[in-house]
């Protein structure tokens, strides 16, 4: 059990590093965002970078419940973070940062697919409960983002 622990610790601190690193770009698609669909995805973005920070809390918070240490760095973040970060060089169409928040998405989708299968071998239900809570709410993101494109939910993964 001791072990299972541990690696239920390790793997919500790789999803805050991720999350730390998906506000960023999230608030880099706020930021940025152009054409005609600007005042629909500014708000849409600021939207989903104040969502993923409350769940950003809610996974540190639960970390050190169960007795472990969040990162809290910026290069512990970008070490540790399953989403890669991308400096804005050159003009990102609107549809081009939804595609990618999708794509980050289906990243931090995958990383609560595991983390439910291993809170449940853990016993953890707590935890369980708190990703599989959570999940949910990614899922219609990714359904909404992918119907903005034109796209079935899970066309493309």
């Amino acid at each position: 059990m001791a072990q299972t622990n541990t690696e239920v610790q390790g793997l919500l601190n790789d999803m805050v590093a991720s999350h730390g690193v998906f506000i960023t770009k999230l608030y880099q698609h706020h930021f940025y965002v152009q054409g005609p669909h600007f005042f629909t995805l500014h708000i849409k973005f600021e939207e989903l970078y104040k969502e993923t920070t409350e769940h950003f809390d809610e996974l540190a918070e639960r970390l050190i419940a169960i007795g472990g240490k969040p990162y809290a760095t910026l290069k512990e973040f970008l070490e540790h973070s399953a989403i890669e970060e991308k400096p804005y060089t050159e003009k990102v169409s609107a549809e081009e940062m939804v595609a990618s928040t999708v794509a980050d998405y289906r990243i931090l989708c995958d990383n609560l697919e595991a983390g439910i299968k291993l809170t449940g071998e853990a016993g953890d239900d707590v935890t369980q409960d708190l990703l599989i809570a959570y999940k949910t709410g990614v899922d219609k993101n990714i359904w909404m983002l992918q119907a903005f494109l034109g796209k079935d939910p899970l066309e493309g993964k």
